[in-house]
């Protein structure tokens, strides 16, 4: 039994050593030369990284030509991922995330007792079309530091249709510029 147990064990080194050998052969005859200089050439400034106004942020679409035609009920089913951390009914509960109704138009961190992060009282200003599109495009984003872990919405009308039906959760929706 010992010499079957050192055959077996003989094999399976030379197959390793073959393959090892044909691996570095592969390398070779396919190893390219390196340029001379990059063909993509990255902008970085003296001494090291890029900084912020080097890298390019994507543009978010503007909502307000989608505000439009959105579909409310397309956003109000698109809500049913937000309910797990946020209501939408006048005088509905605060959850993992602030109650949502009148958010459209609202001071931005004013929901009372909610908890908000540093960050987004902060961030102030006005929960307008502009700002809650580029919110809910990436939250992370646009407030750094905010609690909400939420990756954001890809498609700019099924953020356009989010925010239509949020619009018509307030005592007085804030109109929409152009209509």
């Amino acid at each position: 039994m010992g010499g079957e147990f050192y055959k077996v064990w003989g094999a399976a080194l030379i197959a390793l050593t073959v393959a090892l050998a044909i691996g570095i052969g592969i390398n070779e005859v396919t190893h390219s030369e390196h340029l001379e200089e990059n063909a993509y050439k990255v902008n970085v400034p003296e001494g090291g990284a890029p900084t912020a106004a080097v890298a390019e942020k994507k543009v978010i679409e503007p909502i307000t030509p989608l505000l439009a035609s959105a579909d409310v009920a397309a956003g109000e089913k698109a809500f049913k991922r937000c309910a797990t951390c946020h209501s939408f009914e006048k005088g509905g509960p605060n959850k993992v995330g602030p109650n949502l109704y009148n958010v459209v138009g609202n001071q931005v961190g004013t929901v009372p007792g909610f908890a908000y992060s540093n960050a987004l009282k902060a961030k102030g200003g006005q929960w307008g079309y502009d700002q809650l599109n580029a919110f809910l495009a990436k939250p992370k984003e646009w407030v750094p530091g905010t609690k909400m872990n939420f990756a954001g919405i890809k498609k700019s009308q099924d953020r356009a249709n989010l925010i239509a039906f949020l619009r018509q959760h307030a005592d007085t929706p804030l109109p929409i510029p152009g209509q």
